[in-house]
């Protein structure tokens, strides 16, 4: 059974949520207080967390930073109390998988739930190209896992944020190929926009601090000016 934590203040929001989440079989844990939904979120385990952006004593955007600066790798769906893109695009660069405004209806937070859970497998459908089934890529001295989403470089364990598993698996999988920003929005953050936000170029930068030796010089991950990004092996790899 899945563990799902609900940080949100308002109480009908929270059995709202709480109902629909364990009629379809998760195990819910809440909080309405910021501080108290950081701690549980940095002391208990859990396989997904829906976190309100507007909160008492502690927000949800500095609480999605501490978490992912402790390397917990939680997907999180944030929820905002309006479309602004501004909650939106912050949420979504600093580590939030998907993020829905309120009002919602409980059927579109499961959807978005399904749709993250179903982004973080092995896709193995009748149209995915034979490179795509395999278990696990290598380029380079980097190995990623993709029934265990594990992801080593050189032999040592390396700690992605699903966002940056996905990324990185993007990448490898289209190896020598250059892909353009709104490429990137579209196929892993499902949205597009103006061509204003830095969500790829953050993520960019956080996975290149986690895979290469000099992120400053990186040997894999690189960056075509005007074109977008493109993943190799090393030269000397």
């Amino acid at each position: 059974m899945k563990k799902v934590l609900v940080v949100d203040d308002e109480p009908s929001i929270v059995t709202l949520l709480t109902f629909n989440l364990e009629k379809e079989g998760y195990q819910v844990t809440s909080a309405t207080d910021g501080a108290i939904g950081l701690q549980m979120g940095l002391n208990e385990a859990f396989d997904f967390i829906i976190l309100d952006v507007m909160l008492p004593s502690i927000d949800g955007i500095e609480i999605m930073k501490r978490l992912r600066q402790e390397k917990i790798d939680t997907p999180i769906l944030i929820l905002t109390a309006k479309d602004d893109p501004i909650d939106r695009i912050l949420g979504l660069e600093i580590g939030a998988d998907d993020y829905l405004a309120k009002p919602f209806s409980p059927r579109e937070v499961l959807a978005r739930m399904k749709a993250i859970f179903r982004r973080m497998e092995p896709r193995r459908t009748e149209t995915t190209p034979p490179s795509e089934m395999e278990s696990q890529l290598t380029v380079g001295e980097i190995e990623a896992n993709l029934s265990s989403y594990q992801v080593k470089v050189a032999g040592k364990p390396v700690v992605l944020t699903p966002k940056e598993f996905e990324l990185l698996i993007y990448f490898m999988r289209r190896k020598n190929h250059v892909i353009d920003r709104d490429t990137l929005l579209n196929q892993i953050w499902n949205f597009d926009f103006d061509g204003q936000t830095r969500i790829v170029d953050v993520h960019i930068s956080h996975l290149r601090e986690k895979i290469e030796t000099n992120p400053k010089n990186p040997q894999y991950l690189l960056t075509i000016r005007g074109f977008g990004y493109k993943f190799q092996a090393p030269s000397n790899g």
